[in-house]
């Protein structure tokens, strides 16, 4: 590429809106790309507690020694185990209180697990409004930059007696920057936000099907014991 055309030199030469413009999209395209690597180690890091928890809740382990565990740990642990320690909690606070009826021991635990779910739900989607933001504005921004550029290198022109290609190439690359840097920014906010989405997705599932195999599992040791509610607590998982 010749020199006078070069990304670097383009912009030292561009209007001061196109600069603008530019750097705007700069810092929102490292924000963006800072937002994905933090988001990917975190669906990772969720991933991985969730099914360490998981392994743990089927191995036999009994939900009192689980839930000791859940409090032990509270600042390690992953969406599944907090949610589990929500709905344990619950039970045991009406059993203090002396509830014994087993649907509303159920519908206790399992309220408080929904809106434990719900935290975990918006805390995995955190920032993915903002890829989308990026993804979505970005290209406009660019194509703004890239408009006022045309319009100042076309403004420049009107004053030369003789136009030739090489006096009109300058003024377009440089306004075209605009765009390019937009798509820049944009691509891969866009697909780090489709995938991070279904990735939330799948383990929303996992957490809902976790919810329901719980209460089953609860519903189940009240049922067999309904004279000693309490046993439920320290009843093991049963298999799946």
């Amino acid at each position: 590429m010749n020199q006078d055309l070069s990304i670097i030199n383009l912009l030292l030469h561009a209007s001061f809106v196109v600069q603008l413009v530019v750097l705007l999209l700069v810092i929102v395209s490292i924000a963006s790309w800072a937002a994905i690597i933090r988001k990917y180690f975190s669906l990772r890091r969720m991933r991985a507690l969730n099914d360490d928890f998981e392994r743990e809740f089927w191995s036999g382990t009994s939900l009192n020694e689980l839930f000791a565990s859940a409090a032990q740990n509270a600042k390690f642990a992953g969406p599944m185990e907090r949610i589990f320690a929500s709905g344990m909690r619950e039970y045991q606070k009406l059993r203090e209180r002396h509830v014994s009826d087993a649907p509303t021991l159920l519908d206790g635990a399992r309220r408080a697990m929904r809106a434990s779910f719900q935290r975990e739900l918006d805390a995995a989607e955190q920032n993915l409004s903002f890829l989308a933001t990026v993804g979505s504005v970005s290209p406009y921004v660019g194509l703004f930059g890239t408009v006022w550029g045309i319009m100042h290198a076309f403004t420049g022109l009107a004053a030369l007696a003789q136009v030739t290609l090489a006096t009109v190439a300058p003024g377009i690359a440089e306004a075209l920057v605009a765009t390019a840097i937009g798509l820049f920014a944009a691509i891969p906010a866009v697909v780090g936000y489709n995938r991070f989405a279904r990735e939330i997705d799948k383990i929303a599932i996992a957490l809902e099907t976790y919810i329901e195999e719980f209460s089953n599992i609860l519903q189940r040791n009240l049922s067999a014991n309904p004279a000693a509610v309490a046993s439920a607590t320290s009843a093991a998982p049963a298999n799946r």
